[in-house]
């Protein structure tokens, strides 16, 4: 079974911090419906869904992706790049305590889940204005154990790793190569992962969710989406305008990961 950890939309949101987009006015109201819709997604797709309480301090709190790497042997609390998101952690540290054993990234490492794109064995970090190489170094030295690989990646142009390259099938990567390096991962026709380029016009649509055999992904971006449907990716879209306003983006609301429960 797997579990996705959500958190309701802070009513604080507007304040949230932004690095490459200018500040919007959000619609609290509409966050909050797109952001249910985008919890019966999750649900529809086989999730079980626990959704924590609003946190009305805390404007980021609804993007739980970046407290947290949850993997099967064990879960990676971060510690953001950004003090003022700092605050979010505990919370999420104490919904994934039943699941996973803890492991706590500590100063002056900082990280935000955001930048973490798992593939197999292999962890990309992102090293970008939220993550640093002493958090690479901590998460090297916690995982190497459970064999694990920890590879840093320069990212520019955007908030996260996962702002611009996501897993979208077996052995396929969606992602925008204005903004990481596409030899990083290998060639569109034989490196070791299948790569499929976003549209030119639409540079923030390399944030896919893989639940599944199914991508959860924005509804408005019809043309890279059309680019994932003609390789025969099932897509799922969801509305989430607003919480793009945040600078967030579909995998940055949940935290999906398999139950070890019996």
């Amino acid at each position: 079974m797997l579990i996705a950890i959500t958190r309701q939309v802070s009513p604080a949101i507007g304040s949230c911090e932004l690095t490459h987009l200018e500040r919007q006015v959000i619609d609290v109201s509409l966050a909050r419906t797109q952001h249910f819709q985008y919890e019966k997604g999750l649900s529809a797709l086989g999730c079980e869904v626990h959704s924590l309480p609003a946190e009305p301090d805390l404007p980021d709190s609804v993007f739980v992706e970046d407290a947290a790497i949850v993997l099967d042997e064990l879960a990676i609390i971060t510690r953001p790049g950004a003090s003022s998101r700092r605050p979010e952690v505990a919370s999420v540290a104490r919904a994934l305590e039943p699941h996973r054993r803890l492991v706590y990234i500590e100063a002056p490492g900082t990280v935000d889940g955001g930048d973490v794109l798992r593939v197999g064995k292999t962890l990309f970090m992102g090293l970008s204005s939220r993550s640093n190489p002493s958090a690479l170094e901590q998460m090297q030295t916690a995982l190497h154990p459970h064999g694990y690989t920890v590879r840093g990646v320069s990212v520019s142009g955007c908030l996260h790793l996962k702002s611009a390259v996501t897993q979208v099938a077996e052995g396929t990567l969606l992602i925008n190569p204005n903004w990481v390096d596409v030899r990083t991962f290998g060639d569109k026709t034989g490196g070791d992962w299948k790569l499929i380029e976003v549209d030119e016009s639409e540079p923030y649509a390399g944030n896919a969710l893989l639940i599944g055999e199914t991508v959860i992904y924005p509804a408005n971006f019809s043309r890279t989406r059309q680019r994932l449907e003609v390789q025969g990716i099932s897509v799922m879209t969801v509305d989430v305008s607003e919480l793009a306003k945040a600078e967030g983006a579909v995998t940055c609301c949940s935290l999906v990961f398999e139950s070890l429960r019996h």
